[in-house]
């Protein structure tokens, strides 16, 4: 099923892409586009009904992630979050520049920070990741040094849906009082990920990820870590994150963590990976000459990533286009740069398997028909594109 707004007849299945706002959001954000609510900074009666609908906000946030209310910090989105608990940490306190240890297959705005604090006298250790993309605990023990910073660690890999085990991992940084700062975009609502009951010490949240409004999002920070500030001005969001607060889009926001809470405890995600094992093994079975990439047993429910040899990825996913099926073929956020996937080449994948790499993310409209439509047109498509003997339509 297609979700709102999409043409009814199309298959969607790049929810790791771009989550499409939930209509329930919509109706509770439309009041506050509409009406003209106060700055929640104004030290008047709309001011402050706009505080206490902010505030709400904060905290079914922090309900959704396991976190006191007073960790949230609201941002523009995961790459602003991922920014600042790296470049914070860095920074904080007049410190010189310390070491950061992170993996090799983490997303753009996590690598590319820390190529940037390596410019300002950072040392940035990269672990390796095993075949499925998962981080050894023992790994990250060795690399450890007294003068690490933070740990930074995805709960999840949005190529190849792989899961970290971040319990084993926290009693590591636990132990050696480093703190440990995890992206959840793609993980928080879909597998169990609560701050406390896991020994995250910051956590970043995407609101698009949850069904919410784009250019939302926050950094949980555990109370008693200070950072420096990146957005310096007024001295909102504690100080963290200077700018009048974008009230409509973060009232979206709360709603979206709301409705993902609920949604995740009565079984969505078990849904969602009864329908992603129902098209792995169709394909897995009639596509010939291709594997699953990430591992199988800990991934994401909704989530499923191929390679495949002898196509490359561009021109199947415009023939699935052409057939009404929107898919991936990985992040969606490195699609500038042109290269060859990172993350395909830690976990071993030859170039020819990154060339041929799919990813399908299911979402919240996802239906056994969607699945059916994929299961029919891929293998065809693949098929006639290896009999051409073509890497890919241009």
């Amino acid at each position: 099923m297609s979700p709102g707004g999409a043409a009814p007849d199309r298959v969607y299945l790049d929810y790791g892409g771009f989550a499409p706002v939930d209509p329930r959001v919509l109706a509770v954000m439309r009041p506050f586009l509409e009406a003209g609510i106060g700055n929640p900074s104004a030290r008047h009666s709309l001011g402050a009904e706009a505080r206490e609908s902010l505030d709400a906000a904060r905290v079914k946030v922090a309900r959704l992630i396991g976190g006191s209310a007073s960790g949230v910090i609201l941002t523009s989105g995961a790459t602003e979050a991922n920014n600042l608990a790296i470049k914070g940490m860095v920074l904080r306190a007049g410190e010189r520049p310390r070491h950061i240890l992170t993996t090799a297959i983490e997303h753009m705005s996590v690598l590319n920070v820390c190529r940037e604090v390596e410019k300002w006298g950072a040392e940035v250790t990269m672990l390796p990741v095993d075949g499925d993309g998962q981080v050894d605990a023992r790994r990250l023990r060795d690399a450890l040094r007294q003068d690490t910073a933070l740990v930074s660690i995805g709960a999840s890999n949005e190529e190849v849906g792989t899961v970290q085990p971040l319990t084993d991992l926290s009693r590591v940084t636990r132990a050696a009082g480093v703190p440990l700062h995890v992206d959840g975009v793609g993980a928080i609502g879909r597998i169990p990920l609560g701050v406390d009951a896991m020994g995250i010490d910051l956590l970043t949240v995407s609101g698009n990820d949850l069904y919410g409004p784009p250019g939302t999002g926050a950094l949980w920070v555990r109370p008693g870590i200070k950072l420096h500030p990146q957005t310096v001005g007024a001295g909102q969001e504690g100080g963290y994150r200077s700018g009048t607060e974008n009230l409509p889009s973060l009232v979206g926001l709360g709603v979206a963590a709301e409705l993902m809470r609920s949604e995740s405890a009565h079984g969505e995600g078990e849904r969602l990976a009864s329908l992603r094992d129902q098209l792995m093994e169709r394909l897995l079975g009639a596509l010939g000459d291709c594997r699953l990439t990430g591992s199988r047993r800990a991934r994401l429910p909704h989530h499923l990533s191929l390679a495949l040899r002898g196509v490359k990825a561009d021109g199947v996913l415009l023939d699935l286009d052409l057939s009404g099926v929107s898919a991936s073929t990985g992040s969606a956020c490195a699609t500038f740069t042109r290269t060859p996937s990172h993350v395909l080449r830690a976990i071993g994948c030859s170039a020819e398997e990154a060339e041929g790499a799919l990813s399908f993310t299911l979402g919240r409209w996802s239906t056994p028909s969607d699945v059916h439509v994929v299961q029919e047109c891929l293998p065809p498509i693949v098929a006639r594109l290896r009999a051409l003997g073509l890497p890919a339509r241009r």
